[in-house]
């Protein structure tokens, strides 16, 4: 059986995503804050796959941790041939300047777009009794440049990519058929580009080229992106294991 762990599936790409893949092999686990099991429910029961949803904080790491483990009682149940683990779940706040922020909101954002991943596949990896692990982590064109009011945002994602490209070289090195690779997803219409749209200029100096963004139209659709990440899962056994993929890669 081929299962698929996906975060922050309750709206935008992970919601997608996790349609994506009831629709076609996998069955599924999300875990989110919020609960939106019905859709999730109608996807899996005409597709015919099991449906599982754990409502948890990713960046509360105590109530992860328990959460990881229930979802690894789950899969003990089955035999799972291959588990695909999405690590979508993110957040761009606190946007501001060194000096300027709460520190419990650089921490609680640290624990959601860092920790929270690399906790949930090291889980997964001792325990899930899976025969293989193949992991995208949902990553951001930050990660490669500085970008003014952005140094929380940029660092975590940034550190997303090391820690995949080290988990490949891991994997290879042990001689595993594991896989371990990034998406950049580019810019989507969600939630979270609304928030950036609504930063202040003296925070966020690019505000205005985002919004100009959605103005002209240019934001995909999660559905769009959710469909181009498909074609990772498709062709998982030719990916580049630690590569960073890109959204413009993959557009034929």
């Amino acid at each position: 059986m081929k299962f698929a762990i996906v975060t922050g599936a309750s709206r935008g790409l992970g919601e997608e995503v996790a349609k994506n893949l009831l629709s076609n092999e996998h069955h599924v686990i999300t875990v989110s804050r919020k609960r939106k099991t019905n859709d999730f429910k109608n996807y899996a029961n005409d597709n015919r796959k099991s449906y599982f949803h754990f409502s948890c904080d990713l960046s509360d790491l105590e109530s992860l941790s328990d959460t990881a483990h229930e979802i690894v009682k789950v899969l003990q149940k089955h035999p799972v041939e291959e588990l695909l683990i999405v690590n979508n779940a993110g957040m761009v706040t606190p946007i501001g300047t060194v000096g300027h922020l709460e520190n419990h909101e650089i921490a609680r954002h640290v624990s959601l777009n860092l920790t929270a991943p690399m906790l949930l596949v090291n889980t997964m990896k001792a325990n899930s009794g899976a025969e293989r692990l193949t992991v995208i982590n949902v990553t951001s064109g930050a990660a490669e440049k500085a970008i003014y009011g952005w140094n929380v945002y940029s660092s975590t994602k940034s550190a997303v990519n090391k820690y995949t490209e080290t988990a490949a070289l891991e994997a290879q090195e042990l001689g595993s058929r594991d896989i371990h690779v990034a998406f950049s997803p580019g810019v989507m219409d969600t939630d979270m580009q609304g928030e950036i749209r609504e930063a202040d200029a003296k925070d966020f100096k690019d505000v205005v080229s985002f919004k100009q963004l959605k103005d002209e139209g240019q934001l995909r659709s999660p559905k769009e992106v959710a469909d181009l990440l498909q074609s990772l899962v498709k062709s998982q056994d030719s990916l580049e294991n630690g590569k960073i993929y890109k959204v413009y890669d993959l557009i034929k």
